[in-house]
């Protein structure tokens, strides 16, 4: 699986429904660590997540006939937006589990796009489980959140876009939940800057991509209640992105729940824009290790800006 070069082709796919989302220098984190660090907000673009990119890339990577018959998917909520955003567009019908204690607000981000959502279980690896069912038994095709080429190349695009302003970049700080975005973006870039460290970044409550990657098998872990609800929850058996994060993330980060609030509280008030905790998560595992990096260049992804009023507040 050459990973830039299906990026490069998902980039020519999807870039009539995208938007290549600005990458912004921050002056105020760079002051305060030495280092040079840029923003990479994909909480801007379409559904306010990252997720929008490779869901179009897979609908589109579909035949007329797969579309035609519908598709499934699952998702704490951003995924499931972003499937429902791409059904919408291209007129594909087709259903959304997520788990019981998926957030209201993005349950209703799902609903507004017209698509129809089933709960299942506590935890997003059981609504993927029932989906898979779902969509075999209805011969619909499954879009996971992470676990297929198409969705991993569309996450990729964010690598070709880096790798376009920044061919010398040092590092990129990810947050990490299924290894979907960050699979694409350690592929698309380590072509051609084989010099760039892939920091994966993960909540102390949900680390399952982590500590599976520790133990060299993919581990069945229960998650404990985390701002980053994005990247929460377990790991596909066989998933593709394991052996992508083994292969091609360079360092991870572990964050407790008070170093993710306040990086969270800390971007809000600085940047004056809005993100979800999942991208906070990124942040504070930069801050955790900034003087490794001073004097280098260093960009941050905003993985995703979809934050209830409730969090909001109480972070603050």
């Amino acid at each position: 699986m050459n990973l830039q070069q299906s990026a490069i082709d998902a980039a020519d796919r999807i870039d009539r429904f995208v938007c290549e989302t600005p990458v912004v220098s921050s002056e105020w984190m760079s002051d305060k660590t030495g280092a040079d660090v840029w923003f990479k907000c994909e909480n801007l673009q379409h559904t306010g997540s990252f997720k929008f990119r490779g869901a179009v890339n897979k609908l589109l990577s579909l035949t007329v006939g797969e579309r035609s018959n519908g598709v499934v998917a699952a998702s704490n909520g951003n995924h499931g937006a972003a499937v429902a955003r791409a059904m919408s567009l291209l007129q594909t019908p087709g259903i959304i589990f997520v788990p019981e204690n998926a957030i209201p607000t993005k349950l209703e981000s799902i609903r507004g796009y017209g698509a129809e959502i089933r709960k299942e279980g506590d935890d997003c690896v059981i609504a993927e489980a029932a989906a898979r069912v779902y969509s075999a038994e209805n011969e619909m095709a499954y879009i996971s959140p992470y676990n297929d080429p198409d969705v991993v190349a569309g996450q990729g695009t964010v690598g070709i876009e880096l790798l376009n302003r920044f061919p010398d970049l040092n590092a990129v700080f990810v947050s990490l939940g299924g290894g979907g975005l960050i699979s694409g973006i350690a592929g698309a870039l380590k072509s051609e800057n084989g010099k760039a460290t892939i920091i994966a970044c993960s909540p102390e409550n949900s680390p399952v991509m982590h500590k599976s990657v520790e133990a060299g098998r993919i581990l069945q872990l229960d998650s404990k209640p985390t701002l980053s609800d994005g990247t929460a929850g377990g790991v596909e058996d066989g998933a593709i992105t394991f052996e992508l994060c083994r292969e091609l993330v360079d360092d991870y980060v572990l964050l407790a729940e008070e170093e993710i609030a306040a990086s969270l509280r800390t971007f809000i008030e600085k940047e004056e824009m809005t993100i979800e905790g999942s991208a906070a998560v990124a942040i504070a595992g930069f801050l955790k290790q900034s003087e490794r990096w001073a004097g280098k260049q260093v960009v941050i992804v905003l993985c995703g800006g979809n934050i209830s009023p409730e969090i909001l507040a109480s972070v603050r």
